[in-house]
């Protein structure tokens, strides 16, 4: 019998939780203990490619680059090198860490970790109307400053009154360079570490040479992509919360363990599914069983080993 090949995301809170400050031991405890959960699919004889959110890293990259510029006059370096930066350094983190666990599973594989660049539409609607937020937040001076020296784009922030956050461009995924080689890699029995942060972005230009995009990319939606290209059979979404709820958090809450592609497309387009969290998830896991994946699963990080959690997403279910 053929092994299944499984794309598992990590979301931000698998590396590293809300009321952490970050340092690399909180991270590097948080990724063991998710990867301790990955065991069993190893056990059951699932090829692995791993995916992995970066927000707070790359928000810190972007942070530091600030200090750096103000501090010493370090110039600044684009997003997609920052990017590239954390997709570096966190699957460092995941494939040392994961080389631990397999040590003490007994398990003889290899990990390896692959930069991996996505292409973008540069005419996608989303870089005409920036929306992601990233890095720190400024005074509107400040704000208005850098709009000018810097051409970037700001946007009032919330939650913090009278300041102001950066706001880039997060347009589409179109394709995932060096797919194959993902695939390839997999099938022979290793674990790829790849799409860190949904990929570094990228364009191609009028000469078919690769340009930098100054983006970000949804990393689920990325993640779920590159499983469709790379015809896996299952996609795990690994997030905070143990299912998928529909009126989330209000007195008639329910559960959804198990959804088809018709209702489950029904409730994103009825907005019962927060569009800074959850619809992505959803979003993402849709485009994988319509693109023939068997199966797509959103859960808890520590409760993917229990079945009993977990919302399953089909084309249909009976």
């Amino acid at each position: 019998m053929s092994k299944k090949l499984a794309v598992i995301a990590l979301g931000g809170n698998a590396l590293l939780r809300g009321d952490q400050i970050g340092t690399i031991e909180e991270q590097e405890q948080n990724t063991t203990d998710t990867l301790e959960n990955l065991v069993f699919l190893l056990k059951e004889g699932y090829n692995l490619v791993i995916t992995h959110g970066n927000g707070p890293q790359v928000g810190n990259i972007l942070m530091r680059n600030d200090a750096g510029e103000q501090m010493y006059g370090i110039a600044q370096m684009p997003i997609d090198i920052c990017v590239a930066d954390s997709q570096g350094g966190i699957g460092y983190m995941i494939e040392r860490m994961f080389k631990n666990v397999l040590n003490k599973h007994g398990i003889n594989k290899n990990v390896v970790c692959l930069v991996t660049t996505v292409v973008v539409d540069k005419d996608d609607p989303a870089f005409s109307d920036p929306q992601k937020r990233v890095g720190k937040i400024y005074t509107k001076e400040q704000a208005d400053e850098l709009a000018a020296a810097k051409g970037w784009v700001f946007r009032e922030e919330v939650k913090a009154q009278g300041g102001f956050r950066r706001v880039v461009p997060s347009p589409r995924p179109v394709s995932i360079m060096n797919h194959d080689l993902v695939r390839e890699l997999a099938l022979r029995g290793n674990i790829v570490i790849a799409a860190g942060g949904g990929g570094v972005p990228v364009y191609i230009d009028e000469k078919n040479d690769v340009r930098p995009a100054e983006a970000v990319i949804d990393k689920d939606l990325a993640s779920s992509l590159l499983a469709s290209t790379i015809g896996a059979d299952e996609f795990y979404i690994l997030t905070d919360v143990p299912y998928v709820y529909i009126n989330y958090k209000k007195p008639d809450q329910e559960i959804k363990e198990f959804l088809d592609y018709r209702d489950t497309l029904k409730y994103l387009n009825e907005g019962q599914f927060s569009k800074g969290s959850m619809a992505p998830k959803i979003e993402a896991c849709l485009n994988f069983v319509k693109s023939g994946g068997s199966k797509s699963v959103i859960t808890e990080a520590f409760k993917l080993e229990d079945r009993r959690y977990g919302t399953k997403i089909t084309m249909e279910y009976d």
